[in-house]
């Protein structure tokens, strides 16, 4: 018989026949410290509403994000815990995935990543703005740390703007990488961009056409990029739409958690990393 069940028998046995409690515990094998014992709740108001604050300023982070964001502020409680009240506030996220088909199950091996700055990949958003006017978004990722180096905004954007760009970004970090992965667009194709690469010495590793998983690292970040901030902002103006992914560009790369990361934001994995200089070359 299951402890729950012998200490609802002792219950009736003692209010049937009025017995003590020690009496009826030793009539049907239960310890008494358990029939005595009365569950007292714990206090959980304060992390209840942090997991709703921060369910309502970060809408599209789920469960385990929220939980390592508590883990950083200092709560202990574990995982269970934190769990059973984001479901009881009704947090759930539930993301509609499309059916997958067999041929998913043979894609290519990614490319080898040794080293931070070694290889970025780079592709094209689109969006618009309230009005319907369409622009554009260039995003350029270092695929072993995942940091977003660029998002460039604009409503036209050309060969000569990705070259300008590429050049923006090998001066702030004060390196090349070896290979850029990119699809066959006209901009990433153009004469700018391959007399860029010629002279820069860099590879431009371009996806077969119709395969979006040659180059799974920049696809990955779009999906996040549309889920977080795309999806979840109305932009008025395209200074309005510059600042508000340039303010999301800079929580991903410094505050938001990463799985593939050991729950690190890609800057705290450079840092972690900067000790060790073969990985950064």
């Amino acid at each position: 018989m299951k402890p729950v069940f012998r200490k609802q028998a002792a219950v009736w046995l003692q209010d049937q026949y009025r017995i003590s409690g020690r009496r009826a515990c030793r009539m049907v094998s239960l310890s008494s410290s358990m029939y005595y014992y009365r569950h007292h709740p714990r206090e959980d108001a304060h992390i209840r509403l942090r997991i709703r604050d921060i369910a309502l300023s970060r809408v599209r982070y789920g469960f385990w994000r929220i939980f390592v964001l508590l883990k950083r502020e200092g709560f202990t409680d574990n995982h269970k815990r934190v769990y059973r009240i984001y479901k009881q506030e009704g947090l759930n996220l539930r993301s509609k995935r499309p059916r997958r088909s067999r041929s998913a199950a043979h894609r290519l091996e990614r490319l080898d990543t040794p080293a931070i700055n070694r290889v970025w990949s780079m592709d094209f958003v689109q969006d618009a703005l309230f009005n319907g006017s369409r622009f554009r978004i260039l995003a350029v990722v270092d695929n072993y740390s995942k940091k977003c180096l660029s998002l460039l905004v604009g409503k036209s954007l050309k060969g000569e703007d990705v070259k300008q760009e590429l050049d923006s970004i090998a001066l702030c970090e004060g390196l090349l990488p070896e290979r850029i992965q990119c699809d066959n667009g006209s901009e990433f194709i153009s004469k700018e961009v391959d007399r860029w690469a010629y002279q820069n010495k860099v590879t431009l590793d371009f996806s077969r056409p119709g395969k979006p998983t040659d180059n799974p690292y920049v696809e990955s970040f779009n999906g996040k990029f549309r889920d977080e901030c795309l999806s979840t902002n109305w932009f008025m103006d395209m200074e309005d739409a510059k600042n508000k992914i340039e303010d999301w560009r800079w929580e991903y790369n410094h505050f938001r958690p990463h799985s593939s990361l050991d729950d690190l934001s890609p800057q705290e994995f450079i840092i972690l990393h900067e000790n060790t200089p073969e990985t950064l070359l």
